[in-house]
């Protein structure tokens, strides 16, 4: 199984339950709230934060999430799973440590470059998702011209000190196959200073 590979590339993978969306009887403007988003993704640089990950059967992997703009993001997972994704700035990696296999792609061909491309404009390829819940802010990116990349829908909590005023609690993505997977994030950290190393990787194929 690939765990993570969902929410980075167009591949198939087990997935979780997705997070509850409704429609709300009072909402802000949606353009008010993706330019919220906007301005949160603007004020971000870098992140850490604990992830868990729910597949179909139930199974739970956990693992720390780093992130640099531009382009560089580390699924390290717990230890005794030898799986690692990595991207340097310019390609992401999925790495397999059991059988020594190494896959790479454009970071451009992520639904997560939304999270590591600060150049990207969010309004053309994004839109607000109404939640029921007016303390949640959901935005689901999506390229028509490529729906191989799959779409994800980012969750949001409203906090004041927070970038922005927002807290993004995790994601949901789902591949051309339709295929889902859910990613929960906790101890979020926002512009931490991140180590030079950090997405770096030993290549099991040398």
């Amino acid at each position: 199984m690939k765990p993570i590979l969902l929410a980075l590339a167009p591949m198939a993978i087990a997935a979780g339950t997705a997070l509850p969306l409704a429609v709300p009887a009072i909402a802000a403007p949606a353009s008010d709230e993706l330019k919220a988003v906007q301005d949160h993704l603007a004020k971000v640089n870098t992140m850490t934060a604990d992830f868990t990950q729910t597949d179909r059967a139930g199974k739970v992997l956990t693992g720390k999430l780093t992130l640099e703009k531009p382009g560089k993001i580390r699924f390290q997972y717990e230890k005794g799973v030898p799986i690692l994704v990595v991207g340097d700035g310019r390609s992401l990696y999925f790495i397999d440590y059991s059988v020594k296999q190494v896959s790479r792609w454009p970071v451009k061909d992520s639904p997560l470059s939304i999270l590591l491309d600060p150049n990207r404009d969010a309004s053309k390829y994004a839109k607000i998702v109404p939640s029921a819940d007016p303390r949640i802010l959901s935005v689901e990116a999506y390229d028509p011209k490529h729906p191989e990349y799959g779409r994800i829908t980012l969750i949001f909590a409203r906090q004041a000190s927070a970038p922005g005023g927002l807290m993004l609690q995790g994601w949901v993505a789902v591949d051309s196959q339709n295929n889902r997977t859910t990613v929960r994030l906790n101890d979020q950290k926002f512009n931490v200073k991140i180590p030079n190393n950090s997405f770096r990787f030993n290549d099991p194929r040398k």
